[in-house]
């Protein structure tokens, strides 16, 4: 670095960190959680709203990160634009189900949480885990992209695998073993854990959540094993979550649709500006 990092963007960034955290954030708990003065909270919101980052929060509570986010790294995949689709549907699972929910999406041969509505749950087998990377193999988030995914891809994320010195990534003979886990969780149409990892009290039951061709990201559930019955498991919990994916892949399609048409009035307002010396084609 040729000099000191700018303060007013490491400020930013790190409210764009809290706000991604949660469905909605009040500027108090954005001073809680970063220390900066309410003042400064506020200009920097402004800021980011005006750049279109952040919007107001739903019934004007607090603030969230809006799909925009989207633009600022393509290594997420649309990871942004289902967390945004997804988040109110995965509160409303915890509202009703009372088991914590996180959304993940593809990040460099893992799933990353992008999503947890861990802290609307009073029953959660973990703590926070927004950011916190999951393994393909082994972790039902990572399973059930794994199984869904294209073809293609999933020989590419194979080869990524292969190259992982961690063997929940890794294990040997990698390709069987997942041949055997993309066909089980096919054919039930849901992921389960690994039971051979950690925690071993506690399970998560996995759906994709589609858009197209291809796996936008993963919805997963997380329950202790001695409360939740395979009768329950199966009658309960994999419907509710199999229709709020279908539920979040309709307002991914809308958010789209939404989106070239709000650029479209935007450019047709800003020509509506120019004054007519400006030579309109």
């Amino acid at each position: 670095m040729s000099g000191p990092p700018v303060q007013s963007v490491l400020r930013a960034l790190e409210l764009l960190r809290e706000l991604n955290r949660q469905r909605h954030t009040t500027v108090d708990q954005l001073h809680r959680a970063t220390g900066l003065p309410k003042p400064t909270i506020m200009r920097l919101l402004g800021t980011l709203a005006a750049a279109g980052l952040v919007a107001k929060g739903e019934r004007g509570l607090g603030y969230r990160i809006t799909s925009q986010v989207a633009a600022l790294s393509s290594g997420f995949h649309g990871g942004p634009l289902v967390a945004e689709a997804g988040r109110a549907w995965a509160v409303d699972l915890t509202r009703r189900l009372k088991w914590p929910v996180a959304i993940a999406v593809p990040d460099q041969g893992r799933v990353v949480i992008s999503v947890s509505t861990m802290a609307e749950s009073a029953v959660s087998p973990f703590h926070a885990t927004v950011g916190v990377r999951f393994s393909l193999v082994t972790r039902a988030i990572g399973r059930a992209y794994l199984a869904f995914c294209p073809e293609e891809e999933r020989r590419i994320l194979l080869r990524l695998l292969a190259a992982s010195p961690d063997p929940e990534d890794n294990p040997p003979n990698l390709e069987r073993v997942v041949q055997g886990m993309v066909a089980m969780v096919r054919r039930q149409g849901y992921a389960q854990r690994d039971p051979k990892v950690e925690p071993r009290n506690s399970n998560t039951v996995a759906v994709p959540i589609l858009l197209g061709d291809s796996v936008a990201g993963t919805l997963g559930l997380s329950y202790f094993r001695s409360v939740v019955s395979h009768a329950v498991l199966t009658e309960e919990l994999v419907p509710a979550l199999q229709l709020a994916s279908r539920q979040i892949t309709a307002s991914m399609e809308r958010l789209q649709q939404a989106a070239p048409a709000a650029a479209f009035r935007d450019a047709e307002q800003a020509e509506n500006m120019l004054p007519a010396s400006a030579g309109r084609s």
